[in-house]
């Protein structure tokens, strides 16, 4: 929609400005598209207008997100050669790229040269390096992190704290991770239905059937609503066990609850079967009690 608004702009003779581009990059950045994003920069400066702090970082941020840090690298490192000062956003952008692609000394590098230059790291920059390291499993590391956020007087939040508890989670540190739970029901922060699904996933991957099963209960208490993340953790652990049946009842619960399955729904369902009649069973089910829902069923 955006590009075909962009053309029409271009037919009917009515220049774009720097706005327009930077808004399109934007709309490019946020999908991944990479490519994109470079052919319309390129155009902008065919136009001879010349790209601002903004309209970089749009393009750096398409770069981040296609997977590709060291593209996200080289537009930082025009940036500064065409004399565009990076801001704040800049850095920020430059810590996730390295950190979405498993690069977490690069983010700490980029990390390190922003407070250098005297840019103080919001809570959104310690965020990010929190996530590259959290993808590599430096519980140290993390954990030092949240620690300098509350030098610096940044309060983790409750996304932060999620974080934890789902790193600590991953490396079975359940003691750990239930104290950050502990300290998310009675500190500023509360836990929201995200933390409670973390909570239920890693105790069903984990085989934790009844402390999972204590969890989901307890959510009524909180008055939180199950979502569709957290009916399909729980169908999880019992279809990682093949226990068919179990994953039957479990599914119409989620339906009489009125939460209507996803595609990864389906995907675990199916997961659960042990012969064709059963997918035959579960295919048929999914596609007649939810005519009209998209639900992609794997082929």
């Amino acid at each position: 929609m955006a590009l075909k608004l962009f053309n029409e702009m271009r037919s009917k003779k009515c220049r774009p400005d720097i706005c327009t581009y930077t808004a399109l990059v934007n709309a490019f950045a946020r999908e991944g598209l990479c490519e994109k994003a470079e052919e319309i920069f390129e155009q902008m400066q065919e136009d001879k207008l010349e790209p601002d702090v903004y309209t970089y970082n749009a393009l750096m941020e398409a770069y981040s997100r296609a997977g590709f840090p060291y593209g996200a690298a080289e537009i930082f490192s025009l940036m500064r050669h065409m004399g565009c000062e990076p801001d704040r956003a800049s850095y920020n952008i430059m810590v996730d790229a390295y950190g979405r692609a498993g690069l977490h000394e690069d983010a700490q590098a980029v990390f390190n040269e922003m407070k250098r230059l005297g840019i103080t790291p919001t809570m959104k920059s310690h965020m990010l390096l929190l996530c590259a390291y959290s993808k590599a499993r430096n519980v140290t590391k993390c954990e030092e992190i949240v620690n300098q956020m509350s030098e610096s007087g940044l309060e983790p939040d409750t996304f932060v704290l999620n974080s934890m508890m789902h790193l600590y989670g991953q490396l079975g540190q359940f003691e750990k991770m239930e104290e950050v739970l502990t300290a998310m029901e009675k500190g500023p922060y509360e836990a929201d239905i995200s933390t409670y699904n973390i909570l239920i996933n890693i105790y069903g991957r984990a085989g934790f059937f009844e402390r999972m099963e204590g969890i989901f209960q307890s959510l009524t208490t909180k008055n939180l609503k199950p979502d569709v993340v957290t009916w399909t953790s729980r169908l999880g652990a019992y279809s990682r066990k093949k226990l068919y049946r179990k994953c039957l009842e479990i599914f119409e619960e989620m339906i009489d609850a009125g939460c209507h399955p996803d595609g990864g729904t389906a995907k675990v369902l199916l997961s659960a079967c042990s012969n064709e009649d059963q997918i035959e069973q579960v295919t048929t089910v999914i596609r007649t009690m939810h005519k009209g829902m998209e639900i992609a069923l794997p082929a």
